[in-house]
C-alpha cells in the first residue's frame, strides 16, 4: 500500500470538515426556518381563531395560562405565557407571511418585537439582514438608537462609522447555535448533556418528525 504525501492527507481533512461544517449549516438553516414559520403560524392561531381575528383584543392572562399549560403538558418547554405573547405579537407585527425573513433567528425577532416605530423596525430588520449582524450586534445598534441618530445627523459617515466599530460579525458556529437552549426545547430535547454526534442525529431525526 502506498502511502499517501502530508499535503494530500491534509486536504483530505480538509474537504471532509468543509463537508460537515456545509452540512451542519444546512440543518441550522432548517432548524430556523421550521422554528420561525411555526412561531409566526402560532401568533396566527391565537390572534385568528382565538380572537376572532380582532387585533385589539386583549387574550387574557388566564386563558394563555391555560394554552400555556396545555401546550408544555403535550409539546414540552418553550410555550410559556410570555413566549406565547411574543408569538401573538410577531404576527401581529408582521401579517403578512413572505415578508417573514428566515435570515433572522427567533432572538432577532424577540428584539425586533421591542420596536414600536414600524419604521424604524422595518429599517433594523433590513440592515440586520444586509450587514449579517448577530442577534447581539441588532441588540446593541438598538439600543444606541443608531436608527434615530442616524436620522438626526448632518454627518451620517461618523454614525455609520461609529455603528461598525460596535457591530459584532455573525461568527456563531451552527454547533453553538444548535446547542442553544431555545433551539433544544423548540425540538423537546430534554436531555441538554448529548454529546455533539448525538445531538446532530436527534436533531435530524426531529426534523423529520416535523
Amino acid at each position: 500500500m502506498t502511502e499517501q504525501s502530508p499535503i494530500a492527507f491534509s486536504h483530505l481533512v480538509s474537504a471532509i470538515a468543509q463537508q460537515i461544517e456545509q452540512a451542519r449549516g444546512q440543518v441550522r438553516q432548517a432548524v430556523n426556518t421550521a422554528m420561525v414559520q411555526s412561531y409566526w403560524e402560532i401568533g396566527r392561531l391565537i390572534v385568528e381563531h382565538e380572537q376572532q381575528g380582532n387585533s385589539h383584543a386583549e387574550y387574557g392572562k388566564q386563558q394563555l395560562q391555560q394554552l400555556s399549560q396545555q401546550l408544555t403538558e403535550r409539546l414540552g418547554k418553550g410555550f410559556d405565557v410570555r413566549n406565547l405573547r411574543n408569538m401573538r405579537q410577531f404576527y401581529q407585527s408582521f401579517p403578512k407571511r413572505n415578508a417573514v425573513r428566515t435570515e433572522l433567528s427567533w432572538t432577532h425577532y424577540r428584539t425586533l418585537l421591542r420596536i414600536e416605530n414600524d419604521q424604524a423596525r422595518d429599517w433594523y430588520l433590513q440592515e440586520a439582514i444586509n450587514q449579517s449582524w448577530s442577534a447581539r450586534s441588532l441588540e446593541r445598534q438598538i439600543s444606541t438608537l443608531y436608527y434615530e441618530r442616524l436620522l438626526a445627523s448632518q454627518d451620517k459617515s461618523l454614525v455609520e462609522a461609529e455603528a461598525q466599530h460596535n457591530t459584532q460579525p455573525l461568527v456563531e458556529t451552527a454547533k453553538d447555535y444548535l446547542r442553544a437552549p431555545y433551539i433544544l426545547d423548540f425540538l423537546n430535547l430534554q436531555d441538554k448533556t448529548y454529546q455533539e454526534s448525538q445531538l446532530e442525529q436527534a436533531i435530524i431525526s426531529n426534523l423529520q418528525q416535523f
